[in-house]
């Protein structure tokens, strides 16, 4: 294969608020954690195993605004984008790492309104 890919598909539910943070020049940034769950039953034990794996989602500039202003802390969301690890130095002189989504499109899946119908907003 010539090329590579870095995509992620992912369907969860928020975690928290989005998290701004503003830029000179008009950008910028909205974080948010997406929690996905796996359900299986352990064939050894015949118990039902529960595993929730959470993400840390980056958007940006407009969209961030439509996140900010459109999700709710619990609400479920499609969100398509790419994996991104980030390094940095903390206040206390320890290299930290995260590993990010960053956000490409999404779309609001939680039902919403008195009809019910769902509130979908896909941006790039």
């Amino acid at each position: 294969m010539a090329g590579t890919v870095n995509k992620v598909i992912l369907i969860g539910h928020t975690g928290d608020e989005v998290k701004m943070k503003y830029f000179e020049g008009g950008n910028c940034i909205g974080r948010f954690p997406l929690a996905t769950n796996e359900e299986y039953v352990n064939r050894t034990t015949g118990e039902r195993v529960s595993n929730t794996e959470w993400h840390n989602c980056v958007v940006r500039n407009k969209a961030a605004e439509v996140c900010e202003k459109y999700l709710k802390k619990g609400d479920k969301v499609y969100i398509e984008g790419r994996i991104k690890n980030r390094q940095w130095t903390g206040e206390d002189g320890q290299q930290r790492y995260t590993t990010e989504i960053q956000v490409q499109e999404f779309t609001f899946l939680t039902p919403k309104g008195e009809n019910g119908a769902h509130r979908s907003i896909t941006t790039a």
